[in-house]
């Protein structure tokens, strides 16, 4: 009988008639038939992954998942009572995390309410983990409303989570084996996940965006501080570099232009100098914000966690000149290094700068340059296979970069020494993949002495902790027409060892940009990964805890840039007695 019903069904939703079901249902249905040729009469199995594809999916969701799960774990212990069973499913429909009775695993799994089920729309057909990632939206798939006869005795209330900036990256989903037959018996699901997702989205916000300022708003002021319902993250100029989806509810609900990018006083009566008039402290009832629009929000804002002493170095630094101002994004270590190299440039004191094949060597010597006395040329020279420096006698005044210095034959180090002695108005600046201690043992010593009067050395592009700011950076030259990564391609990029560093990434996005079919690029566009020496690999057991923080502790990422498993992360972690910074 249900297999008739279901091909009358079909045949009135293929005419665009009324099948009783509300708008983003029957939309999910003609999608099942049209688009991907389903039989809802065909009782298909749960989908569920492999093991192997299960870790993939779990390690480029590890941040979220550890995000999420004591919010998670609150949740289900308020639901478990219910038999309700949650999942959070990654973008991609896998489930990556799961709490559920195990008294009823086995149903549980046969129903596909377990990890590593996939909930794909074109796989599973209507259903809440498919179509919430299809529109974007929190919804509650009820028992009939689900495509496939297998999932009719299903309730399944799922919503979206959203990144920082604005992309799906994850579905928290609510689901009942057995249910009430009335729909409105899930209104009260709908809420906690909702609520939930809400809550997640902002601790997520809050973690990424630990050294920028964080205004949160609510429209009450009782629950501001303890929960609030959206938040945007704010760089120094007042301009918004994260949000929670609610924040694009609040402050452009009509959706006629994106948040990402835009300054804070684009939206509010507000500048990024009265955020401290925010803080606790001040009575939350005079908290008060005034949008474009005429509307009113209470506010709470957070300072940066380095706030006091960010603000002590600009008084002791002065702001680094443009070249070397864009050289880095929020980079501790490099800050350092560029500060020393602003400090550096307007002397004419010889510069060893150190680092791997394709760290950006040439790229600060250039920098450095330019932020030196104007009206001198810039000369690069590279040293492997240089036979003669006699056209430098009569070169105009300026720098000379020496790239790979380690590479410059014997008698040619003879030459630079006579140039050197010729022309003091020639300020060299020799880059070099070799260690300085090295270097002294493969040039002449007085050439040595006279190269490296001070030495810079640049981070390997896995030890960096700017990456991100790096990679939209670089996306950004390459595409004028706004591709973006999705969470999965970001992830697998930032996992990624680079012992080729940013050169090897700029030649991955090139590919990756010609590839991608539409504006995102995604997992299948990316080039495979180049191969790495177990050599290299040993040699950064002595990085490990540079690379624990670029990759923000995140074990998974730090084991694909050391080229060994997560648990031998792990075992050199204890063995090293290396904790999690707060």
């Amino acid at each position: 009988m249900r297999d008739l019903e279901h091909v009358d069904e079909i045949d009135r939703v293929l005419r665009g008639q009324d099948t009783g079901r509300d708008g983003l249902v029957a939309e999910s249905w003609r999608r099942c038939v049209e688009a991907y040729g389903m039989d809802p009469a065909r009782p298909d199995p749960a989908h569920i992954v492999t093991a192997a594809e299960l870790r993939e999916h779990r390690e480029q969701s590890e941040r979220l998942i550890a995000t999420a799960r004591s919010g998670l774990q609150a949740l289900f212990r308020q639901v478990a009572g219910q038999n309700y069973v949650l999942l959070l499913a990654d973008a991609k429909g896998i489930t990556v995390d799961y709490f559920g009775d195990p008294r009823f695993e086995d149903e549980l799994r046969q129903a596909g309410l377990h990890l590593g089920s996939n909930w794909t729309e074109d796989l599973a057909g209507t259903c809440g983990v498919g179509s919430c990632i299809v529109t974007g939206e929190a919804i509650t798939i009820h028992q009939g409303d689900h495509f496939g006869l297998a999932h009719t005795p299903l309730s399944c209330t799922a919503a979206p989570i959203f990144d920082t900036k604005g992309e799906l990256s994850a579905v928290l989903d609510i689901s009942l084996l057995r249910s009430p037959s009335p729909k409105s018996s899930q209104n009260l699901a709908m809420g906690l996940v909702t609520a939930s997702a809400r809550r997640v989205e902002m601790a997520n916000l809050m973690a990424m965006t630990r050294r920028d300022w964080v205004l949160r708003v609510s429209t009450s002021p009782e629950f501001l501080e303890v929960d609030p319902e959206a938040a945007v993250a704010l760089d120094g100029s007042g301009r918004i570099i994260g949000m929670t989806t609610g924040a694009r509810r609040a402050f452009d609900p009509k959706g006629e232009r994106g948040l990402i990018g835009s300054r804070i006083d684009d939206w509010l009566d507000l500048t990024v100098d009265d955020l401290p008039d925010l803080m606790r402290g001040r009575p939350t009832e005079e908290r008060v914000l005034r949008l474009k629009d005429g509307r009113g929000l209470f506010g709470h804002a957070i300072a940066p966690q380095a706030a006091t002493a960010s603000a002590a170095l600009r008084r002791r630094e002065p702001d680094l000149p443009g070249a070397l101002g864009s050289f880095a994004g929020p980079d501790p270590a490099l800050a350092r290094i560029l500060a020393q190299a602003g400090r550096l440039a307007p002397t004419s004191v010889p510069l060893l700068i150190v680092g791997e094949t394709g760290t950006g060597k040439e790229k600060l010597a250039r920098a450095i340059h330019v932020c030196g006395p104007s009206g001198r040329a810039f000369h690069a020279l590279r040293c492997a296979g240089l036979a003669d420096l006699s056209a430098l006698a009569e070169a105009t005044a300026g720098t000379l970069f020496l790239r790979g210095v380690e590479d410059l034959a014997t008698p040619v180090q003879d030459q630079l020494l006579a140039l050197l002695d010729l022309r003091p108005d020639l300020r060299v600046i020799a880059g070099t993949r070799a260690d300085p201690a090295d270097l002294h043992g493969r040039l002449r010593p007085d050439l040595f002495f006279r190269l490296a009067g001070a030495t810079l050395s640049l981070p390997a592009l896995r030890h960096r902790a700017d990456f991100d700011w790096l990679l939209d950076r670089l996306l950004r030259r390459r595409s004028a027409d706004g591709v973006r990564l999705s969470p999965s391609a970001r992830a697998e990029l930032k996992a990624r060892p680079w012992r080729g560093n940013i050169r090897e990434l700029e030649q991955a996005l090139d590919v990756a940009v010609a590839l991608a079919e539409g504006p995102v690029i995604d997992l299948p566009d990316l080039p495979p990964e180049a191969p790495s020496s177990a050599a290299a690999s040993r040699t950064d057991e002595t990085d490990l805890e540079a690379i624990l923080m670029a990759c923000d502790w995140n074990m998974a990422q730090a084991a694909r840039r050391l080229g060994v498993n997560r648990s031998t992360v792990l075992r050199r972690v204890r063995k090293a007695g290396l904790t999690v910074p707060e």
